[in-house]
């Protein structure tokens, strides 16, 4: 099930607390590597280290890095003794974390005193690359002071310190904060499951609009039912049922070659028109009239217009915020320029979301933004 090899440390190419990109000698050449040192230690050059080269056997979307499973020439420290909530469960890389949920965390009477999202916004995605025009379409509605947080999934890669996005969006000040749920981990939350992150999102990181997308990568297998973006569905369930308002980002491109994702992707179609049994907004953007047709005409086909409210935004000005930022959007290898479709959704999603703030939710007077 894995590949292993050993091999020894080169290079440090990069380095902080949560992630190391390292160069790797092994027999026929150096490679590049991750390494995790809340897991395995920090690695330093000539260390032994044993690898799992399994992504890169396998062709796989890894961007041919390698990952470091164990250093050979030293133990990493001990953790902190606080959280004994177990990710990985019951595989050798199991590690705690202090959830929010339990005894120890400072969240744990907010929490036992939830009741109500009472109407938040949360944006619902299927890959991690919405997150950015999301964040941006969301910021530049409701203006400077919006607070945004975060929600990674396990759908795709565990690690959120991973995701070069969640450290672009941070820098330039997008997101209040992340929650990582269920095995996804790194957060500067940890959560059991998306309720109870989704709660953490609400009283700890008092966030007014919520995001949630799985980390980079996803798991798809050209089958109806064989991949983790059906999530979304799910999501918008838990969303409704705690209270808030679930806007979705439906996956859309004119310029992927595989049929199943042309117009809008046969995984929204299915995790929208089936998963989903509780309402949501999806969002389209304002795009070419002969495009929009082809996807309104998928939706009511599958029967997304009946069960959902359909809005139409304009998406390019969260494309606009991110040029100016200087902050990179790209998906399967596409940037905004290549399929711009893509891109304008999530900022269309966003800025959904962001009008929502302004409008009082069963009886409650929304909260008011600072611009």
């Amino acid at each position: 099930m894995i590949w292993w090899r050993k091999g020894k440390i080169t290079r440090i190419l990069r380095s902080d607390a949560d992630l190391q990109e390292v160069e790797v000698g092994l027999e026929g050449g150096c490679c590049p590597a991750w390494n995790y040192p809340g897991l395995t230690g920090e690695v330093r050059p000539g260390d032994e280290v044993y690898l799992n080269t399994t992504a890169v056997e396998l062709g796989l979307g890894s961007g041919g890095y390698h990952y470091v499973i164990a250093n050979l020439s030293r133990l990493p420290l001990d953790p902190p003794k606080n959280g004994h909530i177990m990710k990985l469960r019951y595989t050798p890389f199991q590690l705690k974390v202090l959830s929010v949920e339990e005894e120890g965390s400072p969240y744990r009477a907010a929490v036992e005193e939830f009741t109500s999202l009472a109407g938040t916004p949360v944006v619902v995605g299927t890959l991690h690359s919405m997150l950015a025009p999301a964040a941006a379409g969301c910021r530049v509605t409701a203006g400077e002071g919006v607070r945004i947080g975060y929600i990674m999934t396990d759908g795709a890669a565990l690690p959120v310190f991973l995701s070069k996005t969640v450290r672009a969006l941070k820098a330039a000040g997008l997101l209040v904060g992340t929650v990582t749920v269920g095995h996804a981990f790194g957060g500067d939350l940890e959560a059991v499951n998306i309720y109870s992150g989704l709660i953490a999102a609400s009283v700890a990181l008092k966030a007014d609009v919520i995001i949630i997308t799985m980390g980079p990568g996803i798991v798809g297998t050209g089958t109806k039912w064989g991949t983790t973006a059906l999530e979304q569905g799910e999501i918008i369930n838990a969303v409704n049922i705690l209270g808030g308002r679930a806007v979705a980002v439906p996956r859309l491109s004119f310029a992927d070659p595989r049929s199943r994702h042309r117009g809008i992707s046969h995984h929204t179609l299915t995790a929208l028109g089936q998963v989903a049994l509780t309402p949501a907004l999806v969002a389209l953007p304002e795009i070419p009239p002969g495009e929009l047709a082809v996807i309104e005409k998928q939706l009511k086909e599958g029967g997304i217009s009946d069960r959902h409210q359909v809005l139409v935004r304009d998406g390019k000005p969260a494309l606009k915020y991110l040029a100016q930022h200087g902050i990179q959007a790209r998906s399967m290898g596409r940037g905004p320029d290549d399929d711009p479709v893509f891109f304008l959704a999530a900022g269309a999603a966003g800025r959904v979301a962001a009008e929502l703030l302004k409008e009082p939710q069963q009886g409650e007077v929304s909260r008011r933004i600072k611009n």
